[in-house]
C-alpha cells in the first residue's frame, strides 16, 4: 500500500508580526497618554527660573507658609512692581489685627519702605522700629517686624544681604561698629526662624550712604536704619 504524502505547512502570515507590534506601541502611547493627563496639574506647572537671569533656584526654600506669605513673595520677586505695590505688601505682611498694642499703622508707614534696588528688593527698616533707644538690642515690635519676614524670605530662593547704616555724630562712637551690631541682631533673629544661614551676608557701612542730607533731624533719623536685601537681581532703578 502506498504512503501518504505528507502536507506542507502553510506559509506563516508574516505581516501578522509586524501588525501586532504595532498595536502593542500604539497602546502604550495612549496608555502613557492617559497617564499625563491626569498628573496632578501643579506637577506640571513648575516655573525655572535661571541664576543667570534672575539669581533664584527652581526649588522653594523649606518650611510651611501661608497663601498671604507665598503672595507677598511672588511680589517681591518683581523689583520693577514693589513700588507701586507696597502698600499692599505691609498690609499683607502686617495686618493691623495681628499688630502688637505698642505698634500702630502710621509708624509702620513712617518707618518702613519696600524698594527697588539695582540687584533686587530691600526692606528698609528704621532703628525707631527696630531697637531700643540706644541699643543694638531688638525691641519687641523690632521682633514683631523682623519675624514677619522670615517665613516669606524662607519660602524664597534669593540670596539675602542685611545691611546695617548709622548717622552718629558723637566723637566717642564707632560708626561702623554700630551698623554691624544692629545688622547681625536682624540677622540673628532670622536665623532663629530657620532661615538657611548660607544664604546670608552682612554688612555695615556706618554713616556711609546715607538716604538724607542736611540739617531736617527727622529726615537724618532715617538714615539709621537696617536694610534686608533680597538679591533677586533683576536691573532696576536705585533709590541712591
Amino acid at each position: 500500500m502506498a504512503k501518504k504524502k505528507k502536507e506542507s505547512c502553510p506559509p506563516m502570515a508574516l505581516w501578522l508580526v509586524t501588525f501586532s507590534d504595532l498595536t502593542t506601541l500604539l497602546l502604550t502611547f495612549f496608555v502613557l497618554l492617559l497617564t499625563m493627563s491626569s498628573m496632578d496639574s501643579s506637577l506640571l506647572t513648575t516655573v525655572t527660573l535661571t541664576t543667570a537671569d534672575l539669581g533664584l533656584l527652581d526649588i522653594r526654600g523649606s518650611g510651611k507658609v501661608t497663601a498671604t506669605e507665598r503672595l507677598v513673595a511672588e511680589l517681591m520677586e518683581k523689583p520693577w512692581e514693589v513700588i507701586d505695590k507696597q502698600n499692599r505688601i505691609k498690609d499683607l505682611l502686617y495686618p493691623e489685627d495681628s499688630m502688637p498694642l505698642e505698634l500702630n499703622k502710621q509708624d509702620l508707614d513712617e518707618n518702613l519702605d519696600i524698594l527697588a534696588r539695582n540687584d533686587g528688593v530691600a526692606l528698609v527698616i528704621t532703628d525707631k522700629l527696630l531697637f531700643r533707644e540706644g541699643s543694638s538690642e531688638l525691641s519687641e515690635n523690632g521682633k514683631y517686624v523682623v519675624g514677619r519676614l522670615a517665613p516669606v524670605i524662607n519660602y524664597m530662593t534669593a540670596p539675602v544681604n542685611v545691611v546695617g547704616y548709622t548717622d552718629t555724630t558723637a566723637p566717642d562712637a564707632d560708626p561702623y561698629a554700630i551698623s554691624e551690631d544692629r545688622a547681625m541682631s536682624v540677622l540673628t533673629c532670622l536665623l532663629d526662624q530657620h532661615v538657611q544661614q548660607k544664604r546670608f551676608s552682612v554688612s555695615a557701612y556706618g554713616n556711609d550712604r546715607p538716604r538724607y542730607t542736611g540739617d531736617n533731624p527727622d529726615l537724618r533719623a532715617k538714615n539709621r536704619r537696617v536694610e534686608i536685601l533680597l538679591k533677586t537681581r533683576v536691573a532696576v532703578g536705585s533709590y541712591l
